[in-house]
């Protein structure tokens, strides 16, 4: 009896300093949905533990405002992940001497993109939705990795093996929209967000039109009028709304011409990057096949 107490004494003390000379649980910060997944991806089998900074389901991160806790979230962080090319405005301030960050964008060749709010004065240079395009995914998966393997050199083996298995899956995503989107009746796009410009550019895809219709904002008559010849005129089948924008231009639109009304999905939302993609793939094909 007395040594069954003994052994359990002796591996409760073991347990106990076992823990306690366990190195902290690593603490990143990725700030968007698909910087966030491609982290999470390249970080399996390792101890470093990825949060996601912004977790709304939003279509842009324009007029973006963090809360308290998000502020905490990254001044806590050991590492920070941003996507780049100018998307994290609101994040400037609480960057500003943050020691360790990895931006996603680094060589990858950004579009011009102006965005005009409806107060006139704030002006995007740089369309910042660059994951949108396979090619440029892929690079923000090896610009993080790198970063990964630097800052966390003992999980460096993991990491690269991880990237091995993420390209894959990027190559196989290629392959399919390249199936899917090859013989399309139409290359056309008529879309009601302005952030598809990179999607439509690696599948040979042409935006003929792109309306921003924001909360206050609404299209006008003149513009919805512009925007239905403009279906006509090039015989459209369809027109494609963003999964978490308004709707309400583009009814009109198919209300007037009778085309129907898609969604495409800026990979910001519950679904993961790849599930997004394929998602947008099969509605084009869908749509314009």
């Amino acid at each position: 009896m007395k040594k069954t107490i003994i052994l359990i004494l002796t591996l409760s003390i073991c347990l106990l300093f076992g823990c306690a000379n366990q190195p902290p649980k690593a603490e990143v910060v990725a700030t968007t949905k698909p910087v966030y997944d491609f982290s999470v991806f390249l970080c399996q089998n390792t101890d470093i533990q990825v949060s996601l900074l912004v977790t709304e389901n939003l279509s842009c991160l324009h007029d973006y405002t963090l809360q308290v806790r998000q502020m905490q979230a990254v001044e806590g962080a050991q590492l920070v992940i941003i996507n780049g090319a100018g998307l994290e405005e609101f994040l400037e301030d609480v960057l500003q001497g943050k020691d360790f960050i990895i931006d996603a964008s680094q060589g990858i060749s950004v579009l011009c993109g102006d965005h005009d709010h409806e107060d006139g004065d704030h002006h995007h240079q740089q369309d910042a939705h660059i994951w949108l395009s396979v090619a440029n995914a892929k690079q923000m998966a090896q610009n993080i990795s790198d970063g990964l393997c630097a800052q966390f050199p003992q999980h460096k083996q993991a990491i690269a093996q991880n990237l091995i298995v993420l390209n894959e899956k990027f190559d196989q995503l290629e392959a399919y929209g390249k199936a899917n989107l090859s013989h399309l009746q139409t290359r056309n796009l008529i879309t009601f967000h302005d952030g598809f410009s990179y999607f439509a550019q690696y599948w040979d895809l042409t935006i003929l039109h792109s309306l921003e219709e924001e909360s206050g904002s609404e299209a006008s008559a003149a513009e919805l009028k512009d925007l239905i010849e403009i279906v006509r005129t090039n015989n459209v089948p369809a027109i494609f709304v963003e999964e978490n924008g308004s709707t309400s231009a583009s009814k009109v639109v198919s209300a007037e011409t009778g085309v129907k009304i898609f969604t495409l999905n800026m990979a910001m939302g519950e679904q993961d990057y790849f599930e997004s993609m394929y998602q947008n793939i099969n509605n084009i094909k869908e749509a314009l096949g």
